[in-house]
């Protein structure tokens, strides 16, 4: 049947009396006329998707700015007719709906970093009107469903991969099981053909007397339970072949080793209902233990309630089944699009925001980096629930596997970032101690208390694993901030200067930064030096050393003060192995750079083993007051003060520190290097030994590259 303008008002008009005919009639042509001549990939008219995307949305019973909306949503992307065209034509919120659903359109959704950066940008869009969000699931349905019409298979193959990680499991959180099943089972035919091929040959084989089972067992729950005065409905299914096959990968099953493949739906007329219908099942057949879950006294973040229980039923036949009432079912089959149906007369603003939305917000605004708010939004996405409580009552939701820590931080980030163990049903355990369903839960907390780094890995949910980092990040950066703050004034102190902050704006400004903060920050974290802040600020510095003999820059082998050294050629410090006073050395003299200083047992003097007519033989001459370069590589424990604590033994040993460049870092420690200046080696060890000493200290020795 040809879809009209007419037809789809006299749809809406059956469940909606506000709709406007004429409105619909106006979207519907302007439609039409922005997609003539255009055609997609199966040759169809274009103007047939949107189509299609309005009228599973009006099936959906949902209101006429969606309908209209949907109709229009390509028209401002693939025509010359603009926001501001449908603004002046149907008003500011048919245009804010348009434009939220093209700015998703322009997505592209790549693999990677940029599917997780586009990941959020979707749920930013999509928060402030969740109707956005349900046209494109729409559009993205009608996609899937003529996907046959896309001949390459890479780009077949990449819509269905997208469409699996990201719109099935929204249209899931949405509470619309009927778009998350079409998505999931048409997708997984195109990725994996064979094995739901196989899947399907297998499930014919195993279950060949099934499909008469399921008339017989409707039957006879149906019975049952009016012969108990219930009115009901009772329907069955063998369940989709991708779920199946979730399963077997999730569980590490077989096919054999599967159980309650045959779901069956009733649905009652009242809550009291569900409850008597349970319980008179309960006593006609065995119910599987561990296998029931109450979504009605718990319902789940999306809004979903049902009871669901597995029984061996009628037959001997493992079965599972879902009690529900009929406005539960129709949140179960529509989930946000439900709450139109039943709050008649109320704006979509009014109430729609779940609180899921919210929370993941706050992942996105807590997460630097896109991989790490796609990881942990997956995690919310596919876990089951448990459900616990806080000792006044209140009901907290988890996925399955969190522990005190997730807990903790489902109460209140500060709550978290200040626990140090918990109460579980009145008992002391470790903050580390996973939740069960049922359990009350009490965080204890402590003002000196802080997230351990290990945490990151032991809790499971985004939310607390992007506080633990935002605090740690935090620290991180106070820590940089003190350290940079020091240096510079040792430096300030050194060049017996007094340190004016008015004087740094020129340096905050040549360097591009926005505060003095951000400045001592960067020079904290090794990125600038405290040493060329003062040049810059004190140029006339770097002019007095060509103008007074006293400052002048001495030859190189006059401060090396080395022995054996031939007169007028190039001498430098090899960077391999910085050698210093104290150590043997020795001199490798190459064509185009002269002498170069090695200690002694330096690996990159290998090379040279077969040529010795470079070698030349030299020696420390005498040891003064100046000062060599040395390195250190360091392992510090990930904790406050760690660094602060090494850089202060260097400064009391009297080593002045030239570089700090972090190395890596995981959740325990922390990998430096620091190039400093000393007078020699017994200089060096002095500091190593006295850094040795430190508590945080895991391991130091001298670097060489």
């Amino acid at each position: 049947m040809i879809i009209t303008a007419s037809r789809l008002y006299k749809k809406i008009s059956k469940y909606d009396n506000l709709a406007s005919l004429s409105a619909i009639k106006k979207a519907y042509n302007l439609s039409k006329k922005a997609h003539a001549n255009q055609f997609r990939g199966s040759g169809e008219a274009y103007f047939t998707h949107p189509l299609a995307v309005a009228d599973y949305l009006v099936n959906m019973r949902l209101d006429t700015s969606t309908i209209i909306t949907a109709l229009l949503h390509d028209v401002v992307e693939d025509s010359e007719f603009t926001l501001k065209y449908i603004e002046d034509e149907f008003g500011s919120e048919i245009s804010k709906l348009v434009d939220g659903v093209t700015k998703l359109s322009k997505l592209d959704l790549k693999f990677g970093f940029a599917q997780a950066e586009n990941f959020r940008k979707l749920l930013l869009a999509s928060s402030d009107d969740i109707r956005v969000l349900l046209v494109k699931l729409a559009d993205r349905l009608h996609n899937i469903r003529t996907i046959d019409g896309i001949k390459n298979d890479t780009k077949r193959s990449k819509i269905c991969f997208e469409t699996l990680e990201i719109f099935a499991p929204l249209a899931e959180r949405l509470g619309i099981n009927a778009i998350q099943r079409e998505l999931e089972d048409r997708c997984f035919a195109v990725l994996k053909p064979e094995t739901r091929d196989s899947i399907l040959k297998r499930l014919k084989l195993i279950y060949s007397q099934d499909e008469l089972n399921i008339p017989y067992i409707t039957n006879e729950i149906e019975t049952l339970l009016k012969k108990n005065d219930i009115n009901c409905l009772v329907t069955g299914r063998i369940k989709s072949s991708y779920s199946i096959w979730k399963k077997m990968q999730y569980k590490n099953l077989s096919m054999d080793q599967l159980s309650d493949i045959m779901a069956f739906r009733v649905i009652v007329d009242n809550v009291p209902s569900c409850y008597k219908s349970l319980g008179l099942l309960h006593q006609e057949y065995t119910a599987i233990m561990g296998r029931f879950k109450d979504y009605i006294s718990a319902p789940k973040r999306n809004g979903y309630q049902s009871l669901h229980s597995s029984l061996i039923g009628p037959k001997k036949t493992r079965i599972e089944v879902q009690i529900r009432t009929s406005i539960m079912n129709e949140f179960a089959l529509n989930g946000v699009a439900a709450h139109w149906i039943y709050k008649e007369g109320k704006k979509w603003s009014e109430g729609i925001k779940y609180k899921w939305v919210r929370e993941l917000i706050q992942i996105i605004e807590e997460s630097t980096e896109p991989e790490e708010f796609l990881e942990n939004t997956k995690l919310e996405m596919y876990n089951d629930q448990i459900f616990c409580f806080t000792p006044k009552g209140n009901l907290i939701i988890l996925p399955k596997g969190a522990n005190a820590i997730d807990f903790s931080y489902a109460v209140h980030s500060e709550i978290g970032n200040s626990a140090v163990g918990a109460k579980i049903n009145n008992k002391n355990r470790l903050i580390t101690t996973e939740i069960k369903n049922g359990d009350q839960v009490e965080i204890l907390t402590s003002k000196s208390g802080f997230p351990d780094p290990k945490w990151i890995e032991i809790c499971i949910t985004g939310k607390a694993k992007s506080a633990i980092k935002r605090f740690i990040r935090n620290r991180e950066i106070k820590e940089f901030l003190q350290l940079g703050t020091a240096l510079l004034q040792k430096e300030y102190r050194q060049q017996n200067k007094r340190m004016h902050e008015k004087s740094l704006i020129k340096v905050i400004n040549a360097f591009g930064l926005s505060d003095l903060e951000e400045l001592l920050i960067e020079i904290g974290k090794g990125n600038i030096k405290s040493r060329d802040v003062l040049n810059f600020l004190y140029p006339e510095k770097e002019n007095l050393k060509n103008k007074l003999p006293i400052l002048k820059k001495p030859h190189l082998q006059e401060t090396m003060k080395i022995k054996g050294l031939i007169s007028g050629m190039a001498t430098h410090y090899a960077h391999c192995c910085h050698p210093l006073p104290g150590e043997r050395i020795v001199g490798i003299v190459t064509t185009g750079k002269g002498i170069t200083v090695h200690a002694l047992d330096c690996f990159a003097l290998e090379k040279f083993n077969d040529m010795p007519e470079v070698w030349l033989e030299i020696s420390w001459e005498r040891e003064g007051e100046s000062f060599h370069k040395g390195s250190l590589v360091t392992i510090l424990s990930n904790e406050p003060g760690s660094l602060a604590d090494v850089t202060k033994i260097i400064s009391l040993n009297e080593g002045n520190i030239s570089n700090i460049q972090v190395v890596s870092r995981d959740l325990d420690f922390y990998k430096f290097n620091i190039d400093l200046e000393v007078r020699n080696l017994n200089h060096l060890n002095q500091i190593i030994a006295a850094i040795r000493l430190s508590h945080f200290v895991e391991s130091v020795q001298r670097g060489k590259d």
